[in-house]
């Protein structure tokens, strides 16, 4: 299937293409297309680059910052970032709690955030999952009790992901016990310089140091922090899923499907090519039919402007061909993949390299990819609302 674009659209895509051409720097794209470890400075200098250019939240309202882009052209420069081996943009705050910000929350509230968030001064992470409430997440412990004009905070947050580096964290606190367990639910806004807040790492099975714990302990926060109504985060909470499970994937998941194609072509196999043996094709041209379809599944949605249940089929699909593509991608690289050197994956490392150099990342992305269905809300969790919403089940 082929897209036609109007001439509009293209002359957009060529102002992006020359744009990513002009400011990002040969070293940082290397890195990216390597797959090599980013810095918080590689995702800052290039989230400021952006947003000098106003491109750093083109879902916002106009008025705030953002652009009036069609569909047509959020899915163009989604996807040419991605090709032009840009660092992603983190999404904890300028996609994630800015619009519960801007949505919900006061006018107060929206000076004090939203700048910060649009020029990478602040860096935010997410305080949803706890030690017992994962996809469960109406379960949550963490409380927060009314002090007169502070909460005092107690409780765990985990696989918090980048909490190394945030200065905020938006968090779930169970302010009531009365009711259904979402009826006690609060947003709060926490600054991660609060005495009794303690971060420790979590070292994922890659070898990396991507999440963290979060400790909370007599932590006190002002009330003017708590977005919207007391006990009403659970709404708040699923806005923000929304946008986090909708979250565009296609422009990543074509540039696998080129790194796997260049790798079959270089691997051999019985003294051929890998990508012509029939099963291996077979399997490739499994996973590209079934990317064609995520990604028109995926324009359908960017024309809305709060998704739904559509959100929780992107997420599935989404994350399955990911997975997919890790495991493809390991497969081709075969016993290349077996030997983990962390250094390896450090821009500047000059050591000889076990195998090629693209064979590196493959095993420690096979293995961060196996989160890909469980955060966000499980696939299985994803199952449930459209077996509810799309259903009636």
């Amino acid at each position: 299937m082929d897209m036609h674009f109007r001439p509009e659209d293209l002359a957009f895509r060529a102002e992006v293409r020359q744009f990513i051409q002009a400011n990002l720097p040969g070293d940082l794209a290397d890195k990216v297309r390597r797959g090599l470890h980013l810095d918080k400075e590689d995702f800052v200098f290039w989230q400021k680059k952006l947003n000098g250019q106003g491109w750093f939240a083109p879902h916002w309202p106009v008025e705030l910052g953002g652009v009036d882009w069609t569909p047509t052209q959020h899915y163009m420069f989604q996807n040419e970032q991605v090709e032009g081996y840009c660092p992603p943009v983190i999404p904890f705050g300028v996609r994630m709690v800015a619009p519960v910000i801007f949505t919900y929350g006061s006018d107060e509230q929206k000076q004090r955030f939203l700048p910060d968030i649009l020029d990478s001064t602040a860096w935010w992470c997410q305080g949803y999952s706890e030690p017992g409430a994962g996809s469960d997440l109406a379960s949550l412990q963490t409380k927060a009790v009314r002090n007169g004009d502070h909460y005092i905070v107690n409780g765990a947050k985990t696989w918090t992901t980048l909490a190394q580096y945030a200065d905020w964290i938006f968090c779930l606190v169970r302010t009531t016990n009365e009711g259904k367990p979402q009826e006690g639910i609060s947003f709060l806004l926490i600054d991660m310089k609060s005495p009794g807040i303690e971060v420790t790492p979590i070292i994922t099975i890659d070898g990396s140091h991507e999440v963290n714990s979060v400790f909370f302990t007599d932590v006190r926060v002002p009330v003017e922090n708590l977005i919207g109504q007391e006990n009403l985060g659970w709404t708040y909470a699923k806005f923000l899923l929304l946008f986090e499970r909708s979250n565009s994937l296609s422009g990543g998941l074509k540039q696998q499907l080129r790194r796997l194609r260049g790798i079959a072509e270089q691997e051999l196999t019985g003294g051929e090519p890998l990508c012509a043996d029939p099963a291996f094709a077979a399997q490739l041209a499994g996973y590209e039919v079934q990317l064609r379809t995520y990604e028109f599944l995926e324009l359908r949605t960017l024309g809305n402007s709060r998704p739904g249940a559509e959100a929780s089929y992107l997420k599935i699909i989404g994350t399955d061909l990911q997975q997919m593509a890790s495991e493809l991608t390991l497969q081709a690289v075969a016993y290349y993949g077996n030997p983990y050197i962390r250094d390896a994956l450090v821009h500047g490392y000059n050591e000889a390299s076990v195998g090629p150099d693209y064979a590196a990342p493959a095993a420690p992305q096979y293995f961060n990819y196996r989160k890909t269905a469980i955060y966000a809300g499980s696939n299985e969790i994803q199952r449930n609302i459209l077996s509810k919403a799309v259903l009636g089940m």
